[in-house]
């Protein structure tokens, strides 16, 4: 599946999972550590907004695989997709964030891989 062009774009919670699922995306996860560890989706890497503004790469490489970004209600996501735009990186975000993904019944795990939650 492709990424919308001309600027970061937005995707409902079950197309994010149903992407990495299929291992045809990426999920970045860029909310802080304390949030990230109470409860993220399986899978989900981890850099924090503030570490991507600072300048940080994107872990990884995508490997023609969509690049999603999630947080916990979709702002801190579409603020980190311009940003990475405005590198040349294309994403998109995950409209309602870890809010809605856990709402929607999707897997939220914290970091030792039990039940998590969205704080």
């Amino acid at each position: 599946m492709l990424l919308p062009q001309g600027g970061p774009g937005r995707i409902p919670p079950a197309q994010a999972h149903r992407m990495l699922q299929e291992g045809t995306a990426v999920l970045l996860d860029v909310r802080e550590a304390d949030e990230y560890q109470a409860g993220h989706a399986p899978g989900a890497l981890h850099v924090p907004l503030s570490r991507l503004a600072a300048g940080a790469d994107v872990p990884g490489s995508p490997n023609r695989r969509s690049l999603v970004l999630i947080c916990r209600s979709g702002n801190r996501s579409q603020d980190a997709a311009r940003l990475l735009a405005d590198r040349g990186v294309e994403s998109v975000d995950v409209t309602g964030g870890m809010r809605d993904w856990a709402e929607q019944g999707l897997p939220v795990r914290d970091a030792h891989g039990a039940a998590g939650t969205v704080i």
